[in-house]
């Protein structure tokens, strides 16, 4: 049995993938956020070709304490997998395999058993990888021509998460644009037109928070807190005129203050998609 120096016998979750691994690795990753514990790691194997690989595998499980998530697409190899965890004790989670039972049960599908099919070099891949380029060309207001062409855009104050939110969006294959409302700039036409019809949103904080991130901010690039960027007064004159531009522009407001990146984009997506529905309804 493997322990730490402390004595205790690590947590490690074995990811095994007859393909590249990442859907087993992100459901294990989100699992482990679940219990806020620092001190499981994932050990990844991957791409699996045989059984033997798989009984060596379990072996080291059973050895050292783990336990196992996998998505084996190959039937054969699925069933030595369990076969195996079953004869050793070890505890092996099918990620992908009550889904995919799931959909033969109700839509009589058959799978096509090849794995890295999530990864192939596909129109979505590509997607994705043109909008997370848009979305790094038109951050910040650097080209307003990016609102012309982007499908989601972001305004608000500096320090409002609408550059991870962007890249985020970017990441779901969502082309982004982001803005910063200052009082001093009057905000392009570009924006205030709308002639691309994006979906514009909002997003706001609240002002005690906002004046904690920017002395933070202040703090990493060495420059005193004290500067007019993070003060109280400064901080309450930029919300309120980002207010009133949004309420020119009648676009969703949103609070990022207790939201993760996350949330927030889960709800963007869900405006997106509601609007889609509205203009097929017309």
């Amino acid at each position: 049995m493997t322990e730490t120096e402390n004595g205790k016998r690590p947590k490690t979750i074995f990811i095994c993938s007859d393909g590249v691994g990442e859907t087993a690795e992100a459901v294990a990753k989100a699992t482990v956020r679940q219990f806020d514990d620092r001190d499981v790691r994932l050990k990844r194997y991957a791409p699996i070709k045989d059984e033997d690989e798989i009984a060596a595998i379990v072996e080291e499980a059973a050895r050292t304490g783990a336990f196992i998530a996998f998505t084996l697409v190959q039937p054969e190899l699925r069933e030595m997998m369990r076969e195996e965890a079953g004869r050793r004790g070890v505890r092996a989670v099918d990620v992908l395999g009550p889904m995919m039972q799931a959909y033969i049960d109700t839509f009589n599908g058959s799978p096509r058993s090849e794995p890295g099919l999530l990864h192939q070099l596909d129109e979505d891949y590509f997607r994705r990888i043109e909008a997370v380029e848009f979305a790094i060309r038109f951050d910040d207001g650097k080209d307003v021509r990016g609102l012309l062409q982007a499908e989601v855009i972001l305004i608000g104050v500096s320090r409002t998460s609408k550059t991870p939110l962007s890249v985020f969006l970017a990441h779901k294959g969502i082309r982004t644009a982001n803005l910063p409302l200052v009082p001093e700039v009057r905000p392009p036409a570009e924006l205030m037109e709308n002639p691309a019809d994006a979906l514009i949103v909002g997003l706001t904080m609240d002002p005690d928070r906002l004046r904690e991130i920017r002395g933070e901010r202040l703090r990493e690039m060495g420059l005193p807190g004290g500067v007019s960027y993070a003060s109280g007064e400064r901080i309450r004159e930029e919300l309120a005129y980002a207010r009133s531009v949004m309420e020119a522009l009648g676009c969703p407001v949103i609070d990022v203050t207790y939201r993760s990146i996350e949330e927030t984009a889960a709800i963007i997506m869900r405006m997106m998609h509601e609007a889609q529905e509205k203009r097929q309804n017309r």
